[in-house]
């Protein structure tokens, strides 16, 4: 557990300059000043924390859950581009944890959930909800697929409102506390 506790008072202290910076006059946009850099910080402690659990996060319920998390991050706006597609799909293939999985494996869970989120978003958000609630009975599990879900929403450097909102959704389906990745 203090690893744990390691990362939650990493978060805290990058949620509380994020808080700074937005009280400063930033909005969290890129360009706005701290607060956009203080997202970017707390995607790249999440990042470093996730590498560090690579050895734990080997199980099938890691890997479907993240993949559901990532698409859900990926058409968060109601919609999936090809081109957003194809960006995502190469963010997951080229992340240090996620190759503990075989590549294929995760393009085919990942693009399932995409085709579904596009065919119904509501239908598709359920099932991609449904996949990530079972990550939930292993704490380390379920906070990494909120964290891999922050890296993929973060890689833009910037994280869109309905982004977060996905993520907040992902945190209560998971029964873990928005606050502790700063939303």
């Amino acid at each position: 557990m203090a690893m744990w506790d390691r990362i939650k008072d990493q978060a805290k202290g990058l949620q509380q300059q994020a808080q700074a910076g937005r009280s400063s006059g930033g909005h969290g946009r890129p360009g706005s000043g701290s607060s956009g850099g203080s997202k970017a910080q707390l995607v790249s402690a999440l990042k470093t924390q996730l590498t560090s659990l690579k050895t734990e996060l080997k199980s099938g319920a890691y890997r479907d859950a993240s993949m559901a998390m990532c698409a859900l991050v990926a058409a968060a706006d109601g919609n999936v581009d090809p081109t957003e597609r194809q960006h995502v799909e190469s963010l997951i293939l080229n992340n240090d944890v996620l190759q503990n999985f075989p590549s294929e494996q995760l393009r085919q869970r990942f693009n399932k959930h995409v085709d579904q989120l596009s065919f119904n978003f509501q239908q598709g958000k359920t099932e991609a909800l449904q996949e990530i609630a079972k990550a939930a009975k292993k704490p380390t599990e379920a906070r990494a697929v909120v964290q891999t879900g922050f890296v993929v929403a973060g890689a833009d450097g910037y994280i869109a409102p309905a982004e977060e909102q996905v993520l907040r959704e992902a945190c209560a389906t998971l029964n873990l506390s928005p606050q502790e990745f700063g939303l």
